[in-house]
């Protein structure tokens, strides 16, 4: 269960990455450049979380994990909120801070010393690690995912007092839908870190990350207009 459900979430943040590379490819916006990164990372660790699952965790497989899914990829796509919310100027500003941040964690993860990982059940970070790397993993998953879904949950309140504007209310729900699916994912980990349930967190991350791509979807249909008036959104799909 656990390996099938890792391969569904690597299947939907692949798909989401690349639609959102494209999307950055035709209209040059900064916000999915970041999306797209975050993704690729997202799709990454579910696949080292499928490897892992399959055929057994290995040290290797662990690191790759832990770096991509723990650590920096909540934070890039929390990049491109900040971008959406506080412009251009800000967001490369917290774009360069967040390329060394991503570097720093590189390094970490490739020196720190791992503890045997057991091979038939998800290693736990505070059983294997030593401190740095978990709190790498705390400031950037835990600030990452307050910046995403405040900005979401602020960004489809200011949709829901605009109901006049054309194609406010889809907006709004696709919003609400980014904030919900970070909830999940980060309700999954939290209980994957304090009880160890290795079936609840692969459902969190498939479902997580299915919801988000569902907010993706809603706010990049053909029929939205090009931007809503007088409206600064998170809007995932860049209308």
């Amino acid at each position: 269960m656990v390996s099938g459900l890792a391969f569904l979430a690597t299947a939907v943040s692949t798909l989401f990455a690349q639609a959102t590379l494209v999307r950055w490819t035709r209209r040059r916006r900064p916000h999915d450049l970041a999306w797209a990164v975050a993704l690729a990372m997202f799709a990454l660790a579910s696949a080292a979380l499928a490897t892992g699952a399959s055929t057994g965790w290995d040290t290797g497989t662990f690191r790759a994990f832990y770096l991509l899914g723990a650590i920096t990829n909540v934070p890039w796509l929390a990049l491109g909120t900040v971008y959406l919310l506080l412009g251009p100027a800000v967001g490369r500003r917290v774009q360069w801070g967040l390329v060394a941040f991503t570097g720093l964690a590189f390094g970490v993860m490739l020196a720190a010393p791992v503890s045997p990982v057991p091979t038939d059940s998800i290693p736990v970070g505070k059983e294997v690690l030593g401190a740095l790397p978990r709190i790498l993993a705390a400031i950037g998953s835990g600030v990452g995912a307050l910046v995403i879904f405040a900005g979401a949950a602020w960004s489809a309140l200011r949709y829901l007092r605009r109901r006049e504007a054309p194609g406010a209310a889809r907006l709004a729900a696709a919003n609400g839908l980014i904030a919900l699916g970070t909830l999940v994912l980060s309700g999954g980990g939290l209980i994957q870190g304090v009880v160890g349930d290795d079936e609840a967190f692969a459902i969190s991350l498939a479902s997580g990350v299915s919801v988000i791509y569902a907010g993706f979807l809603v706010a990049a249909a053909r029929d939205l207009p090009a931007r809503v008036p007088s409206v600064r959104p998170v809007d995932v799909g860049g209308a």
